[in-house]
């Protein structure tokens, strides 16, 4: 990845508008209200829209929502195969490479990130099939090695979707930081990391709800490495509100 590369992942320009605090318990109870209706069967689309008009939320505050809306029962299965930030033991490690990046990059520029009802850290960017590195790429590298290392993981498996531009690129880089942090481990294009966590025995790394709910343990390593360098702008959705 090119060092000259000096954009940022930051806020989208409407944001301090969007999510200023004023709006923080009208969120916060779409999203109780949003997580009440699906556990109840509500299909998730027009869930959002109900929800959303409800409270007349743009687009960009409806994705917010979705984002960290979810059931019941997959708070409570989530819950159960979060693990805590304890010794690992050796287990082998399975990373969502762009997921945990992303999120870790934005907050470190200064976006919205967000901490869903399940207490995963999610961001509201979005990579249109492109990954381009920014100031904060390495950093956000080190971070997620700095978080790892106490937990003595087994060997680390970073995966990067094959279809996205610029994987090969990532995965390089990651390969090359690996022996100067201090972990073993290893950076693979894959045609779809999804699908390969899900199915793993090892510990995952995500905050992508589909997996997290097909996977087995999970590690909440976006929220772990943050503690070192407090996102500037955490939007906490995960405190339910009662509907007024």
């Amino acid at each position: 990845m090119r060092p000259a590369d000096t954009r940022h992942r930051g806020p989208h320009p409407a944001d301090g508008e969007l999510f200023a605090p004023r709006w923080l318990p009208e969120l916060r109870r779409a999203t109780a209200e949003m997580s009440w209706l699906l556990t109840r069967g509500y299909p998730p689309g027009g869930t959002l829209k109900l929800v959303g008009d409800r409270y007349s939320l743009t687009e960009r505050q409806r994705w917010a929502v979705g984002r960290a809306a979810c059931t019941d029962e997959q708070l409570a299965q989530r819950t159960t195969k979060q693990l805590p930030a304890a010794d690992l033991g050796g287990c082998p490690v399975a990373i969502d490479g762009f997921n945990l990046l992303i999120t870790l990059e934005t907050a470190l520029s200064g976006g919205v990130v967000l901490r869903g009802r399940d207490s995963a850290l999610r961001d509201l960017s979005s990579i249109h099939g492109t990954y381009r590195a920014v100031q904060e790429t390495d950093r956000a590298i080190r971070l997620a090695a700095a978080a790892l290392r106490p937990l003595h993981p087994g060997p680390i498996r970073w995966l990067l979707d094959q279809p996205v531009s610029n994987s090969g690129r990532l995965a390089a880089r990651l390969r090359d930081l690996g022996p100067e942090l201090g972990l073993t481990w290893t950076a693979e294009v894959v045609m779809n990391p999804d699908t390969v966590l899900a199915d793993t025995t090892d510990i995952v790394v995500t905050s992508d709800s589909e997996v997290l709910d097909r996977a087995g343990t999970w590690l909440n390593l976006a929220a772990l490495a943050l503690q070192a360098e407090l996102p500037r702008w955490l939007l906490d959705l995960s405190q339910d509100e009662a509907a007024g």
